[in-house]
């Protein structure tokens, strides 16, 4: 089963990742291709960020795994974001 503090530590890297997505999206969208590094290292982050958190779907408890599917549902509207830019 997994810990709450694992699931917590799971959301947070997950937000936080979402977070620096966000924000190399907006630049992006402003500067087109002079940031493609941090574009596709963010987008790297999101699927390290999604990986991490499958595994953890593997023991979390049904209150858990409501959390995490949320998260997942997020970490995938923000890939599918990044994907589709134009830039």
């Amino acid at each position: 089963m997994a810990t709450r503090q694992s699931v917590d530590e799971c959301l947070e890297r997950c937000q936080s990742a979402i977070n620096h997505a966000e924000e190399q999206y907006k630049e992006a969208a402003r500067q087109e291709h002079d940031n493609d590094g941090n574009f596709s290292g963010s987008q790297f982050m999101l699927e390290d960020a999604y990986n991490e958190l499958d595994k953890l779907l593997l023991s979390a408890n049904a209150q858990q795994r409501e959390q995490l599917h949320r998260m997942r549902l997020q970490l995938q509207q923000v890939q599918n974001s990044m994907i589709l830019l134009d830039h």
